[in-house]
């Protein structure tokens, strides 16, 4: 599973990686997180507002910061296939 944090470095987008990172921990799923801060790059997902939530190359959230309850259920969604 490969996740992106999409946004400039800002306290929202610092905090949804920090939530994303205890979802992960909390179900011991093993992934990829890697922070896109480059404009260009955030451009191409077709998002307007940042943060934004990229779980294998799918735009799963963008302009919100989810609680990491939420962030789990995305999480286990999108390991199962849904």
């Amino acid at each position: 599973m490969t996740i992106k944090i999409l946004g400039s470095g800002c306290m929202n987008c610092r905090t949804l990686e920090q939530r994303t990172k205890e979802a992960l921990g909390q179900l011991g799923i093993s992934a990829d997180v890697e922070k896109v801060e480059d404009y260009q790059r955030i451009a191409s997902y077709g998002i307007m507002r940042t943060p934004g939530l990229v779980i294998d190359e799918k735009v799963v959230s963008a302009g919100v910061v989810l609680p990491v309850e939420k962030i789990k259920e995305i999480l286990l969604a999108r390991r199962s296939g849904a």
